[in-house]
Formats: C-alpha cells, sequence, structure tokens
C-alpha cells in the first residue's frame, strides 16, 4: 500500500513542476519521503538537462526586486510552458537570482553566471538544477540592476493566472516614489526605445529621415514641402519611441517630460523586459 496520498502527489508536483506520473513514481521510490522524492526527480531530470538545449523558452517570468536606498534589480528567467512558469519553484529559483544580483556588483549575464550564488555553486550551476528540477529548460535571459537613484519597479500582468510579464525599472535623480511609478507605468503600457532624442542613434534618425523622404515623395507631395513633411514624419517617429517625447499615460495632453519637470525630478534611466520579447 502506497504510504503517500494524492495530496502528496499534488504538493510534489506544484513544488517541482514534474509530471504527475513522474512525480507519483518518485514518491513509491521514496517510499513516501518528501525531500528524497525531490532529489530522486533532480536526478532524473539532471540526465536530460543536454537533451533540453535546443527547446524553446518563450515563457517565463519577470521578477524586481527593490532594496531601498541600495538600489534594484529586474531579471527575466524563461522556461518552455507557462504551467512551470507559473509554479512556486521557478518563481522561487528567478526571485533567489535577483536577490543575489541585487548584492553583486556584475555587469552582464556572463559574469552573473559564473559569479557564486552559494559556496562552491554558480549561477549556471543553480539554473542547471533547476532545468533537472522543473524538467524543462530553464534560461536566465537578462537583468538589469541600478543602484545610483532613487530606484522603483513595476510588474505586469498580461493574465491573471501567470506570473508579471513585463517588467519595469526606472531610476531618478531624487525620490519621488508617485512619479516614478507613474512613468514605471507609462512604459510597462507603451514600450518606449529610448529615453531621449540624443539616445537615438543617428543611423536610425538617418534612415528615417531617408523611409519619410522616400514616402513624402511617392505620395507626390510637392518638391518645396518635402523638408517640413520629413521633419513632421521624424518628430512622430520620436513621439512614439523615444520616452520623454511621449504623451503621458494618465495626460495624453502633456509629455513624459513635462510630467518629470512639474515634478522637479529627471529621469536617469529605464529597463523594460518583456518575457520572450
Amino acid at each position: 500500500m502506497a504510504n503517500f496520498t494524492a495530496a502528496d502527489v499534488k504538493k510534489l508536483r506544484e513544488t517541482t513542476a514534474a509530471g504527475m506520473l513522474d512525480c507519483k513514481k518518485a514518491l513509491e521510490e521514496a517510499e513516501g519521503d518528501f525531500d528524497k522524492a525531490v532529489e530522486i526527480l533532480r536526478v532524473k531530470g539532471l540526465k536530460g538537462v543536454t537533451k533540453r538545449e535546443g527547446r524553446s523558452t518563450s515563457n517565463g517570468a519577470v521578477v524586481a526586486r527593490i532594496e531601498a536606498g541600495a538600489g534594484g534589480v529586474l531579471l527575466e528567467l524563461n522556461c518552455e510552458t507557462d504551467f512551470v512558469a507559473k509554479g512556486e519553484r521557478f518563481l522561487a529559483v528567478a526571485n533567489t537570482i535577483a536577490e543575489h544580483v541585487s548584492k553583486s556588483d556584475l555587469a552582464d549575464i556572463e559574469s552573473l553566471l559564473a559569479s557564486e550564488i552559494e559556496p562552491g555553486k554558480s549561477v549556471q550551476a543553480f539554473v542547471d538544477e533547476a532545468n533537472a528540477t522543473l524538467g524543462e529548460k530553464v534560461v536566465l535571459s537578462r537583468f538589469a540592476r541600478f543602484n545610483d537613484g532613487f530606484v522603483a519597479s513595476y510588474l505586469h500582468r498580461t493574465s491573471p493566472d501567470l506570473p508579471p510579464q513585463v517588467g519595469v525599472l526606472v531610476e531618478l535623480d531624487s525620490e519621488n516614489g508617485d512619479v516614478a511609478r507613474d512613468v514605471a507605468q507609462h512604459i510597462a503600457a507603451f514600450s518606449p526605445k529610448f529615453l531621449s532624442r540624443e539616445d537615438v542613434p543617428a543611423e536610425t534618425v538617418e534612415n528615417e529621415r531617408r523611409v519619410a523622404e522616400a514616402t513624402a515623395r511617392e505620395e507626390g507631395k510637392p518638391e518645396a514641402a518635402l523638408a517640413k513633411i520629413v521633419e513632421g514624419r521624424l518628430n512622430g517617429f520620436f513621439k512614439e519611441n523615444v520616452l520623454l517625447d511621449q504623451a503621458f499615460a494618465k495626460d495624453n495632453k502633456k509629455s513624459v517630460k513635462a510630467i518629470l519637470d512639474e515634478a522637479g525630478v529627471t529621469l536617469k534611466r529605464f529597463a523594460r523586459f518583456r518575457v520572450g520579447v
């Protein structure tokens, strides 16, 4: 007679995101010992890590960690299915790595993966363990860490039964929680590509000019009006893609820059992640 219940199988599945049959077999092998069953699933999962290397990881979650007076972290962890993405174990892995980043001074994803998250264990090894336990390919995609101003975050759920799929991190030159939150929500909704016009690469601007002029000529616009038309369309590009030029979400009669100026703060930088994009 099995010395475990259906509730134990359910708990093991929620903890590891492994299949129901795999969880049942692991509990049988472990004679009902929950921790041993988790270990069995991890060991069996490790054997399949390399087999999962080519799989798509379009699901996942964005998590954030804000340290009062010490900045904040935004991090994206990906997996194969939404079932795993909303599991407690997967989110715990993402939050543990985010906490590690908040205490480190890491420049890029390569240095993060090579760093030691536990004594004798790298972040890469930690992710590989999650890969094994969860039975899916797990990938640490990107992170942002701001620690030179007032930092705030905003996480958005695109579906109520999924973890946040969009995350934003903003850094102001001085403290203003309300403005930071409002601007972060705006960024989540309108996905600007650049902070200011100065951040737009010169080649991008020139390409937009060429496209605008070619389009105007194709439309048969008079030669004398081309320069004005091109500048108008270029300004339209800026208003769509540059955060400070965008119409503010809560008051479209004002730009984001106007909102910041009225509050007496400067937005130094921002990061926006959307799972799989």
